[in-house]
């Protein structure tokens, strides 16, 4: 009887294991299902039905691959994500050109995707209440900075991992009570295509960039303990980012009920023709929980990223609490709380900020290539395997592939090259790419196998040093 009381507490205790280290995770879920994935999800789904669908399960899959590789650096280096890449050139002279170019895309990045957050939660408030703008901007910053203050990076992740719970469980609801159609829903999974129409490219990359965050990947990789193993990343990583996925496809649904123009405003009452008056209610809460969980994250995310770019020499300078650690947030959130307060028009900016990441993300996804595939920095028996490799490879060259494309769309706009079809560009810029990814792993695997010789020649000359001694 005492056995099996004991086994059954065990079991229990291993369970709440589990469910925190899930909740602890859900701080990446928090911080890419914002005003902006509901914006970017909604009006693809509102345009588009369900075509679109399949970016969200690439984008989901590339998110798991990309955050894995980050958070394993960290559990086993103990250098997270900018650490390892400012330690991996620190005899280059091109490292200040590569660290600025990481500052620019992720602190500043996140001071403009901070303003899209707070007018976000904004947006979803006075969908419920009429309050003026400008005083929700600062009520919902001083609540963001209390949050911040908080000197737990573990407390923080799970206040923002039951957000998530709430968020989701409010869009999984509406979208259930939609009633779509499940077989299109199958169908815009898992088959590829690219709509005809203005904006579909520009969506696309959107609903990847909104969901694989560039400095998430820093995020996460700032926040992995040590201690952690491997497979308790995996697991609690892993379940998170697949319940932000089916969020935010939820959110893409519910899209799908609006008619005529995009807004807040008709997808709100398309939610309410639909399934009643309360439904505004479960909207405008949504968007307020998804604007205050990414108004914490951001800011959070460009410190740890500036903490591990800056804080090796004097690390004490750059702990949790310290006046750098606070002032990087504190720009970060006070530029967010300047442009909601001017009341920028919500939709534009958020789009283009979510596009903006899709643009970035296979920059930041090179250098975690190279990191993971180190020897000096991952140790020779932690680096990456072959399929780990060709499942990183892949995301790399579709990430590559997409924002090439809208680059290409935009410049044939400007420059009205009529004279080159677009099927003959994609086929060009699919193959530049792919050699690109070639070369990429040509030059990783070139690197290891010279450094993979050195090592055993070195362990040649230890062994026989250890039977000179012994004889």
């Amino acid at each position: 009887m005492l056995y099996i009381i004991y086994s059954h507490t065990l079991n229990l205790m291993s369970l709440k294991k589990r469910i925190l280290n899930i909740l602890f995770w859900s701080i990446i879920s928090a911080a890419f299902i914002g005003p902006g994935t509901i914006t970017t999800a909604s009006k693809a789904g509102a345009e588009f039905g369900f075509s679109l669908l399949w970016a969200l399960v690439f984008s989901t899959f590339a998110c798991i691959i990309l955050q894995e590789a980050s958070a394993r650096i960290a559990i086993n280096t103990g250098k997270n994500l900018g650490e390892a890449i400012s330690i991996r050139y620190k005899d280059k002279s091109k490292r200040w050109i590569i660290l600025l170019l990481i500052v620019g895309a992720i602190i500043i990045g996140s001071a403009a995707y901070e303003t899209g957050n707070l007018i976000g939660a904004v947006a979803g408030i006075t969908l419920i209440m009429d309050i003026k703008p400008y005083w929700l901007v600062l009520i919902i910053g001083i609540m963001a900075a209390i949050a911040l203050s908080i000197p737990s990076i573990r407390i923080i992740a799970r206040l923002m991992g039951y957000l998530v719970v709430i968020m989701g469980t409010v869009f999984l609801v509406t979208a259930v009570m939609i009633k779509p159609d499940a077989g299109e829903i199958v169908k815009g999974a898992i088959v590829p295509n690219i709509p005809e129409g203005s904006g579909a490219g520009l969506l696309i990359l959107g609903l990847i960039g909104t969901t694989v965050v560039p400095y998430n990947l820093f995020l996460g990789s700032g926040i992995a303990d040590n201690n952690q193993r491997i497979n308790e990343m995996r697991l609690g990583l892993g379940i998170a980012i697949i319940l932000g996925g089916v969020i935010s496809g939820a959110v893409l649904v519910v899209g799908t009920a609006v008619q005529g123009d995009y807004s807040y405003q008709s997808l709100a009452a398309a939610l309410t023709d639909g399934i009643g008056e309360w439904a505004i209610y479960l909207f405008g809460f949504g968007m307020f929980a998804a604007g205050f969980s990414s108004a914490v994250t951001a800011p959070l995310a460009s410190a740890i990223t500036a903490k591990s770019l800056f804080g090796t020499v004097k690390n004490a300078k750059w702990d949790i609490g310290s006046l750098n650690f606070r002032l990087v947030w504190a720009f970060v959130l006070l530029t967010g709380i300047f442009f909601g307060v001017i009341n920028i028009k919500p939709i534009p900016v958020i789009i283009f900020a979510q596009a903006m990441n899709g643009f970035v993300l296979p920059f930041i996804a090179v250098f975690i290539v190279i990191v993971v595939n180190d020897p000096e920095l991952m140790g020779y028996s932690k680096i990456n395997g072959w399929f780990s490799n060709i499942l990183m490879g892949f995301v790399v060259w579709v990430t590559m592939v997409l924002g090439g494309m809208n680059i290409l769309k935009s410049v044939e706009a400007v420059m009205q090259w009529s004279f080159v079809s677009s099927s003959y560009s994609v086929c060009i810029l699919i193959f530049v790419t792919f050699l690109f990814t070639l070369g990429l792993f040509y030059y990783i695997f070139k690197r290891r196998r010279k450094k993979s010789k050195s090592h055993k020649r070195l362990l040649h000359f230890v062994r026989k040093i250890r039977i000179l001694i012994i004889l």
